[in-house]
Protein backbone atom coordinates (compact mmCIF):
# COMPACT_ATOMS: atom_id res chain seq x y z
CA UNK A 1 0.00 0.00 0.00
CA UNK A 2 1.69 3.47 -1.25
CA UNK A 3 2.07 5.84 1.39
CA UNK A 4 2.14 9.82 1.08
CA UNK A 5 4.27 12.04 2.77
CA UNK A 6 2.33 15.34 4.28
CA UNK A 7 2.73 18.73 3.20
CA UNK A 8 3.25 21.54 5.50
CA UNK A 9 2.64 21.03 9.85
CA UNK A 10 -0.32 21.09 11.90
CA UNK A 11 -2.62 24.39 11.09
CA UNK A 12 -1.39 26.89 14.33
CA UNK A 13 -3.94 26.71 17.02
CA UNK A 14 -6.14 29.53 18.10
CA UNK A 15 -3.78 30.35 21.30
CA UNK A 16 -0.76 30.73 19.00
CA UNK A 17 -2.37 32.97 16.23
CA UNK A 18 -3.68 35.12 19.49
CA UNK A 19 -0.48 35.22 20.69
CA UNK A 20 1.12 36.68 17.37
CA UNK A 21 -1.58 39.01 17.31
CA UNK A 22 -0.27 40.10 20.66
CA UNK A 23 2.71 40.86 19.43
CA UNK A 24 1.81 42.40 16.10
CA UNK A 25 0.08 44.88 18.83
CA UNK A 26 2.51 45.28 20.94
CA UNK A 27 5.06 45.77 18.51
CA UNK A 28 2.58 48.31 17.02
CA UNK A 29 2.04 49.95 20.35
CA UNK A 30 5.89 50.24 20.65
CA UNK A 31 6.81 51.67 17.52
CA UNK A 32 3.40 54.55 18.30
CA UNK A 33 4.90 55.37 21.61
CA UNK A 34 8.60 55.73 19.91
CA UNK A 35 7.06 57.90 16.83
CA UNK A 36 5.10 60.15 19.20
CA UNK A 37 8.64 60.79 21.63
CA UNK A 38 10.38 61.37 17.88
CA UNK A 39 7.36 64.00 17.41
CA UNK A 40 7.96 65.80 20.77
CA UNK A 41 11.80 65.60 20.44
CA UNK A 42 11.24 67.25 17.46
CA UNK A 43 8.91 70.38 18.52
CA UNK A 44 11.30 70.90 21.53
CA UNK A 45 14.58 70.68 18.93
CA UNK A 46 12.16 73.65 17.13
CA UNK A 47 11.41 75.50 19.91
CA UNK A 48 14.78 75.64 21.24
CA UNK A 49 15.82 76.50 18.00
CA UNK A 50 13.43 79.39 17.31
CA UNK A 51 13.67 80.50 20.78
CA UNK A 52 17.86 80.00 21.73
CA UNK A 53 18.36 83.71 21.78
CA UNK A 54 15.72 84.32 25.10
CA UNK A 55 17.05 80.92 26.52
CA UNK A 56 20.76 82.43 26.33
CA UNK A 57 19.54 85.41 27.75
CA UNK A 58 18.16 84.16 30.53
CA UNK A 59 20.85 81.86 31.44
CA UNK A 60 22.79 84.88 31.53
CA UNK A 61 20.97 86.64 33.69
CA UNK A 62 20.88 83.84 35.99
CA UNK A 63 24.46 83.24 35.68
CA UNK A 64 25.19 86.96 36.35
CA UNK A 65 22.67 86.84 39.04
CA UNK A 66 24.41 84.15 41.09
CA UNK A 67 27.39 85.13 40.43
CA UNK A 68 26.41 88.76 41.56
CA UNK A 69 25.37 87.09 44.75
CA UNK A 70 28.29 85.36 45.39
CA UNK A 71 30.58 87.94 44.92
CA UNK A 72 28.12 90.21 47.31
CA UNK A 73 28.69 87.49 50.04
CA UNK A 74 32.42 86.68 49.48
CA UNK A 75 33.16 91.05 49.17
CA UNK A 76 30.87 92.73 51.35
CA UNK A 77 28.38 90.61 53.46
CA UNK A 78 31.46 88.45 54.70
CA UNK A 79 34.22 91.33 55.50
CA UNK A 80 30.85 93.66 56.92
CA UNK A 81 30.16 90.71 59.71
CA UNK A 82 34.15 90.87 60.61
CA UNK A 83 34.24 94.28 60.53
CA UNK A 84 31.03 94.81 62.57
CA UNK A 85 32.06 92.01 64.98
CA UNK A 86 35.38 93.83 65.68
CA UNK A 87 33.37 97.09 66.25
CA UNK A 88 31.25 95.03 69.17
CA UNK A 89 33.86 93.99 71.48
CA UNK A 90 34.78 97.48 72.70
CA UNK A 91 30.52 98.21 73.33
CA UNK A 92 30.33 94.57 75.12
CA UNK A 93 33.24 95.07 77.35
CA UNK A 94 31.25 98.65 78.74
CA UNK A 95 28.05 96.55 78.69
CA UNK A 96 29.54 93.70 81.17
CA UNK A 97 31.74 96.66 82.82
CA UNK A 98 28.02 98.82 83.65
CA UNK A 99 26.73 94.75 84.55
CA UNK A 100 29.60 94.32 87.44
CA UNK A 101 29.69 97.81 88.20
CA UNK A 102 28.64 98.65 92.43
CA UNK A 103 27.79 102.52 91.25
CA UNK A 104 28.30 104.75 88.12
CA UNK A 105 26.23 102.31 86.02
CA UNK A 106 23.97 104.38 83.83
CA UNK A 107 27.30 106.25 82.32
CA UNK A 108 28.68 102.99 81.89
CA UNK A 109 25.92 102.01 79.82
CA UNK A 110 25.65 105.36 77.83
CA UNK A 111 29.33 104.14 76.75
CA UNK A 112 27.96 101.05 75.61
CA UNK A 113 25.07 102.33 73.89
CA UNK A 114 27.34 105.67 72.44
CA UNK A 115 30.38 104.14 72.14
CA UNK A 116 33.97 105.39 73.36
CA UNK A 117 37.62 105.30 72.74
CA UNK A 118 37.03 105.77 68.97
CA UNK A 119 35.10 103.07 68.96
CA UNK A 120 31.07 102.55 67.76
CA UNK A 121 28.50 102.19 70.84
CA UNK A 122 25.45 99.35 69.72
CA UNK A 123 23.53 102.58 68.56
CA UNK A 124 26.03 102.96 66.25
CA UNK A 125 26.80 99.53 64.93
CA UNK A 126 22.72 99.32 64.39
CA UNK A 127 22.76 101.85 61.95
CA UNK A 128 25.97 100.80 60.42
CA UNK A 129 25.80 97.12 60.37
CA UNK A 130 22.22 96.52 59.74
CA UNK A 131 21.67 92.92 58.30
CA UNK A 132 24.34 91.97 59.49
CA UNK A 133 24.62 89.25 62.86
CA UNK A 134 26.93 91.99 64.67
CA UNK A 135 23.93 94.33 63.99
CA UNK A 136 21.03 91.87 65.29
CA UNK A 137 23.18 91.60 68.58
CA UNK A 138 23.43 95.10 68.93
CA UNK A 139 19.61 95.14 69.08
CA UNK A 140 19.87 92.80 72.28
CA UNK A 141 22.58 94.38 73.91
CA UNK A 142 21.24 97.97 73.59
CA UNK A 143 17.64 96.91 74.21
CA UNK A 144 18.98 95.27 77.84
CA UNK A 145 21.34 98.25 78.40
CA UNK A 146 17.99 100.64 77.95
CA UNK A 147 16.16 98.38 80.37
CA UNK A 148 18.94 98.78 82.83
CA UNK A 149 18.87 102.42 83.07
CA UNK A 150 14.98 102.35 83.01
CA UNK A 151 14.21 103.46 79.35
CA UNK A 152 11.46 101.02 78.86
CA UNK A 153 10.29 102.40 75.65
CA UNK A 154 13.71 102.46 73.77
CA UNK A 155 14.32 98.40 75.45
CA UNK A 156 10.54 97.25 74.15
CA UNK A 157 11.58 99.04 71.01
CA UNK A 158 15.61 97.34 70.35
CA UNK A 159 14.33 93.89 71.91
CA UNK A 160 11.61 93.58 69.31
CA UNK A 161 13.88 93.73 66.82
CA UNK A 162 16.22 91.42 68.00
CA UNK A 163 15.62 87.78 66.97
CA UNK A 164 17.58 84.60 67.48
CA UNK A 165 16.80 80.95 67.67
CA UNK A 166 19.80 80.96 70.48
CA UNK A 167 18.50 78.57 73.66
CA UNK A 168 19.49 81.48 75.78
CA UNK A 169 19.43 84.98 74.16
CA UNK A 170 16.13 84.18 72.57
CA UNK A 171 14.00 83.89 75.72
CA UNK A 172 16.45 86.08 77.44
CA UNK A 173 14.57 89.01 75.02
CA UNK A 174 11.51 87.98 75.24
CA UNK A 175 11.66 87.95 78.74
CA UNK A 176 12.88 91.09 79.00
CA UNK A 177 10.63 92.98 77.30
CA UNK A 178 8.20 91.62 79.67
CA UNK A 179 10.23 92.85 82.56
CA UNK A 180 9.55 96.23 80.64
CA UNK A 181 5.66 95.93 80.02
CA UNK A 182 5.69 94.97 84.15
CA UNK A 183 7.41 98.47 84.82
CA UNK A 184 5.14 100.39 82.54
CA UNK A 185 2.18 98.89 84.37
CA UNK A 186 1.09 96.63 81.28
CA UNK A 187 0.71 93.61 82.75
CA UNK A 188 -1.40 91.73 79.86
CA UNK A 189 1.36 92.58 77.76
CA UNK A 190 3.98 91.30 80.03
CA UNK A 191 2.27 88.35 80.84
CA UNK A 192 2.36 87.12 77.48
CA UNK A 193 5.95 87.74 76.88
CA UNK A 194 6.56 85.56 80.01
CA UNK A 195 4.39 82.93 78.53
CA UNK A 196 6.70 83.09 75.34
CA UNK A 197 9.72 83.01 76.85
CA UNK A 198 9.13 80.02 79.39
CA UNK A 199 7.82 78.38 76.22
CA UNK A 200 10.12 79.25 72.98
CA UNK A 201 13.16 76.92 74.26
CA UNK A 202 12.76 74.22 76.86
CA UNK A 203 15.71 74.70 79.36
CA UNK A 204 16.52 74.28 83.15
CA UNK A 205 17.53 78.22 82.96
CA UNK A 206 14.94 80.13 81.14
CA UNK A 207 11.74 78.14 81.17
CA UNK A 208 11.73 78.29 85.77
CA UNK A 209 12.60 81.80 85.42
CA UNK A 210 9.52 82.60 82.52
CA UNK A 211 6.97 80.17 84.30
CA UNK A 212 7.59 81.89 87.31
CA UNK A 213 7.42 85.27 85.98
CA UNK A 214 3.89 84.78 84.06
CA UNK A 215 2.56 82.99 87.11
CA UNK A 216 3.08 85.73 89.58
CA UNK A 217 1.56 88.01 86.67
CA UNK A 218 -0.93 86.47 86.44
CA UNK A 219 -1.78 86.39 89.65
CA UNK A 220 -1.65 90.29 89.93
CA UNK A 221 -3.76 89.85 86.94
CA UNK A 222 -6.39 88.19 89.05
CA UNK A 223 -6.54 85.30 86.64
CA UNK A 224 -6.07 82.56 89.12
CA UNK A 225 -6.59 79.66 86.55
CA UNK A 226 -3.64 80.60 84.18
CA UNK A 227 -1.54 81.14 87.19
CA UNK A 228 -2.02 77.74 88.38
CA UNK A 229 -1.42 76.56 84.99
CA UNK A 230 2.02 77.78 85.16
CA UNK A 231 2.94 77.65 88.29
CA UNK A 232 1.94 73.80 88.11
CA UNK A 233 4.01 73.43 85.37
CA UNK A 234 6.95 74.59 86.87
CA UNK A 235 6.65 72.61 90.24
CA UNK A 236 6.35 69.67 88.15
CA UNK A 237 8.45 69.79 85.96
CA UNK A 238 11.25 71.92 86.83
CA UNK A 239 11.33 70.73 90.74
CA UNK A 240 14.80 70.89 91.01
CA UNK A 241 14.91 74.55 90.23
CA UNK A 242 15.42 77.65 92.84
CA UNK A 243 12.24 78.83 91.37
CA UNK A 244 10.25 75.90 91.94
CA UNK A 245 10.58 76.97 96.10
CA UNK A 246 9.03 80.31 95.45
CA UNK A 247 5.79 78.85 92.91
CA UNK A 248 4.94 76.72 95.92
CA UNK A 249 3.65 78.94 97.36
CA UNK A 250 2.40 81.22 94.90
CA UNK A 251 0.55 78.29 93.98
CA UNK A 252 -1.26 77.80 97.14
CA UNK A 253 -2.28 81.65 96.28
CA UNK A 254 -3.74 80.75 93.12
CA UNK A 255 -5.60 77.62 93.90
CA UNK A 256 -6.89 79.48 96.54
CA UNK A 257 -8.28 82.26 94.54
CA UNK A 258 -10.11 79.73 92.39
CA UNK A 259 -12.57 78.53 95.39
Amino acid sequence: MATYKKRGGKPKSKQVENTDLDALEQDSTTAEVFNTLDEGANRTEKWVEKNQNIILIVVGVVAVAVLGYLAYINFVQEPKEAEGMNEMYQAQTYFDTALNATNGQDSIYNLALNGGKGKYGFLKIIDNYGGTKAGNLANYYAGMAYLNTNDYQNAISYLSDFSSDDAMLGPLAKGAIGDAFVQLNQKDEALGYYETAATMQTNEFTSPRFLLKAGVTALALGKGDVAKKHLKNLVDNYAASAEATKAKAYLAQAEAMNE
